[in-house]
């Protein structure tokens, strides 16, 4: 099974009642383990989660800190890049080399690298004090 094929069957979990977007995302850890997740919104939309940041909860709760590759899967005309938040945060779990796959359920294909989507990301080296 694939990382896409990962991302999809968890999609299918997605919980997004409001705006009937689903996506769904997984992450594989140097270690070669894999962890899913799907968006889940609520009436407040702010408050929801990205499915991206649910697959990097599991990581982080599993032990895991280091992503080497990312699928996130959705219903769209064409491929749906990560939100900028949840750049962020594989930005900071994954080497700038790391590759993200975006696909539709139509099999519309995109790979980008983490560097690509987030030039410039800040990281903890903007926090060192002087």
């Amino acid at each position: 099974m694939s990382l896409i094929d990962d991302a999809a069957r968890v999609r299918e979990n997605a919980y997004a009642p409001y705006s009937k977007f689903k996506v769904g995302a997984a992450v594989k850890t140097a270690s070669g383990a894999v962890f899913v997740g799907c968006n889940v919104e609520n009436v407040a939309y702010p408050e929801g989660t990205c499915a991206e940041a649910g697959a990097i909860a599991a990581m982080i709760a599993a032990g895991e800190t280091s992503i080497v590759e990312v699928a996130v899967i959705a219903e769209s005309p064409s491929p749906v890049p990560p939100c900028g938040g949840c750049r962020q945060k594989l930005s900071e779990f994954a080497q700038p080399g790391a590759r993200i796959t975006m696909t539709t359920t139509a099999g519309a294909q995109q790979e980008m690298a983490v560097a690509e989507l987030l030039p410039g990301a800040f990281d903890a080296s903007h926090m060192d004090q002087v």
